[in-house]
Order: C-alpha cells, then structure tokens, then sequence
C-alpha cells in the first residue's frame, strides 16, 4: 500500500536517559543514586544487590565509573541539542534525575539548580521548536530511599515521589506536555534492582517484595497523574511498558498457554494503569505466590480517578518461550531472557531483531487499551567503526530502523494510532546494562570508549542523514 498514513503533527525524535548521557554525578548539588555505584563495563552491571550495598558501604570500589562522566551532556546539552536540531527531530525525550531535583529524596524543598539545569535543556528545545518528553524516574531513585527506606518496598515513596512531582510539574507547568512518570515500569519483576532498588535477597518470599514495590510505583504513578492534572489540565500522563510480544515456541497448547502467561506478566502493569483495576488473572498470580499486597482503599480510588493517557513503550524485540524447557538455547533482549528464534537475524550482544514483532506489538497493545501509543525507545546497539576518512558507514544500523519504521506504517495502516517515534540513544551513551560505550545505537557517534578514553568529540554518521530525510518526509522517504 503506498498510503500516506503518518499525521501531520507526527513526533520523529531522539531519546536519551540523564543517567546513561549527562554524567556530572555530583554536580550543582545532585545526590547518589544507583547507576552511580554500578560498575564498569569490565565488571558487569546487573550482577547482584551485593556488590551494590558493597559500594554503598565503601567496602568495594572501582577505578571508573561510565554515568559519573557518561558523554557529559550536562555541560555539552547546547552543543547536543544543536546537532538534534540540525537531525530535524520534532521531539527530544529525557529525563529528570530525581536526585538532582531531591539529593537524597526525602527533602520537603526542591534543589533548585537542579530544576535550573532542567529548564536550560528544555529551553533549548523549545528554541529549536523540539517537543520535550520527559520521564521523571528512569533508573535513578535517590540512593537515600534504597540506604534509610529499603526502596519503592517502602509505601513512604509513594509521597516522596508525589512531592517530586508536585515540584517538577509547578515548575515546568507551561513547558512540557507528554510526562512519563516511571521508566519500563515492568522491570520490577525481571530486575528488581534496577526497577525498584529493593533487596530481594535474603527474603522469605522474594515475590511478596517484588509486586508490593509495583503496588507502590502504580500508586505513584496514579498519585503522578492527580497531582499533574491538578496545575495543569493539558498535561498528558503516560504509562511506559518495557514491550515485546512472547512467542511460543510451538503450536503445543501448553507453549501457547506459556506465552499468554508471560505477556500477562508484563500486561497487568498496563492493565491495572489503564483499566484503574488489577484484573482477573492477577487473583491466581497472586495466591500461587503467595502474594498478599498491602491495597489501602486511598489506593483504589486513586487508581480508578487517575489512568494514564497515553502508552508509550520501549521497543527491541519479541521473545520466544516454551512450557517446558530442555537444550533449547537463550538470548538475551532488552529486560527478559529468551529462547532462540530460528526465523531472526541475532546482534552481537545476542539481542534478536524482529521488525514485524513491533507491528504484531503494537497492534496487540492498541486493541487491548483503544489509547494513543508512543514509541519512545528503539534502536540498535552495536559496535561502530571509524574508516580512514573518518567516517561511520553505519548501514546496518540504517537497515534496522528503516525495517521497524515499515511496519510502524503497517501498524498505522492497520489503524493504531501513534503519537511518535523516538530513536533510542540518538547520541551515542553508556549503556544501562553493562555500562559500556562500546555498545552504540546512535545516530551521532562520541569519542569515548569502554575505559572512559577520548575526546568525547561528536560525529554524525551516515544513518544521521538518512534519519533526517525520515523526518524531512514525515516517513515516505526512505
């Protein structure tokens, strides 16, 4: 079909995290939080919440930390946000380190230099007529909450979190329109650490902590969106899933049942964000783990008054899962472990690719909650080289996202309506999981490596003027 289907106001983008780009960790009066202690790429970053209390404490430390330089967007924003510009980007979705707003994020009073560096970014952004999208927790409570509270286990964060946002929504009131709250809010049961900065170890029932801490970041997130409508009525609040449709692994009745159950998994966050209701399913998950959640009635209502806006979603693959398992092989995705799907091209960090999975995704998502969604992450992580012209010839990168983009138009043909697409790491950053530079997805490429060598100079590859011609065409021209 040869449909011109993209609207007019379609938001082509960029996305980056304060953690994986700004660096500047105790600048201007910021606090901890976790991406500050996570090691470097050499050590791995998700590998337990012993290491983590280890470096809290000082009894183990490292000689280099990525996010505490990171590509120092703190100081180059100006610079960056230029070069977005000059990409054509119509929306620029980042995010508001907590503990730059609230060091150790109990305070009753904001930081305001904190808040000053924020409205500097999105002034920029503005200047180039860039729609800011802006999340407000994206892997970076406070380290206090985790020391003093025990992390979003706690029900105490539900309002310190509510008084972050009362600050960040007065302030901003007439700068921002699309608000994420909490950052993939499912990754709480595939990585409780870098979810919800909870200690599952040592626990009696690890579940019991787990889905108590996705209460408390629901309550929040409804709690969010009461307080946003409350200063300003046009504010649209969104809920943010970590996406990706599980596969069965056959037509075995018992692999199809296993591939509902995992999407169920993730689907009650959106369920109960959009239907302001656990639903059905949840009541057996909840006994055969031996789930007893602390729901004040204040919980309910707050749910039921306050569903989200819109869906936004992070996009990198689909997943492959079987009833019963034997010698099959694994891979690995963005937050969940997978089988291997035969029928998909695989990336060196073992990442399947699986453009049409963003079309049976996002179909799945739309008839399932009938509300806007928003593409806020995709994009391909892998290694870059610079020829002897001193250019990325990064066709491959160019070839993943103009393969997603075809079925993001197949899905609109289909009738989904989407708000945007937002490239993930547009400028290249450390990565979340491993903290290395080594892994890049963007479109801009800086002069920085694994051990933090470099003149963090930024380049534009080859995809960066195949990207701009996207967006030039609002999506015909490929």
């Amino acid at each position: 079909m040869n449909t011109v289907c993209f609207k007019e106001n379609f938001l082509w983008g960029a996305a980056l995290s304060a953690g994986q780009c700004e660096g500047a960790y105790k600048e201007d009066g910021k606090g901890m939080t976790l991406s500050d202690y996570l090691p470097d790429a050499k050590r791995g970053r998700w590998d337990g919440m012993a290491k983590i209390d280890d470096a809290i404490s000082g009894k183990l430390s490292y000689d280099y930390y990525p996010s505490h330089q990171s590509i120092d967007f703190y100081h180059k924003y100006k610079e960056d946000i230029a070069m977005l510009a000059e990409l054509g980007i119509k929306a620029l979705r980042t995010s508001i380190n907590w503990a730059r707003i609230f060091p150790n994020g109990d305070e009753s009073t904001p930081n305001i230099k904190g808040l000053e560096f924020y409205k500097n970014v999105i002034n920029e952004c503005k200047k180039y007529n860039i729609e800011p999208v802006i999340t407000l927790n994206h892997f970076d409570t406070p380290a206090n909450l985790y020391i003093n509270y025990g992390g979003w286990g706690n029900r105490k964060l539900i309002d310190f979190f509510g008084n972050y946002c009362k600050a960040v929504f007065k302030y901003f009131k007439d700068d921002v329109i699309y608000w994420i709250p909490i950052n993939e809010i499912n990754m709480l049961v595939h990585h409780p650490i870098v979810g919800g900065f909870i200690n599952v170890n040592n626990v009696e029932n690890k579940n019991q902590l787990i889905y108590q801490a996705a209460h408390n970041q629901l309550v929040a997130n409804a709690l969010a969106k009461k307080i946003a409508k409350s200063i300003n009525p046009k504010f649209q609040i969104g809920s943010m899933l970590g996406a990706g449709k599980y596969y069965p692994y056959s037509c075995n009745p018992e692999d199809v049942l296993e591939g509902i159950n995992h999407d169920r998994d993730d689907y009650l966050f959106c369920d109960v964000q959009f239907f302001g209701e656990y639903p059905f399913y949840s009541k057996r998950l909840f006994e055969e783990k031996n789930i007893k959640l602390n729901i004040t009635e204040e919980d309910k209502i707050l749910l039921k008054e306050n569903t989200c806006d819109f869906l936004s979603l992070s996009y990198y693959s689909s997943r492959v899962v079987k009833h019963v398992l034997t010698d099959e092989k694994t891979t690995s995705g963005n937050i969940a472990n997978s089988l291997v799907n035969p029928y998909l091209e695989t990336t060196s960090w073992g990442w399947q690719i699986d453009p049409v999975g963003l079309r049976i995704t996002l179909n799945e998502l739309y008839d399932r909650y009938h509300k806007p969604l928003f593409i806020v992450e995709n994009g391909l992580g892998t290694t870059d080289e610079i020829n002897g012209d001193g250019e990325i010839i990064d066709d491959y990168r160019i070839d993943y996202h103009k393969k997603h983009i075809e079925q993001l138009k197949e899905a609109i043909i289909d009738g989904v309506d989407i708000i945007g697409y937002l490239s993930w790491g547009t400028i290249d950053l450390t990565s979340a999981s491993s903290g290395e530079m080594s892994k890049r997805y963007g479109f801009i490429y800086v002069d920085l490596d694994n051990d933090g060598n470099g003149t963090l100079k930024r380049t534009k590859k080859k995809s960066f003027s195949w990207y701009k011609k996207v967006i030039e065409s609002n999506g015909e021209n490929f």
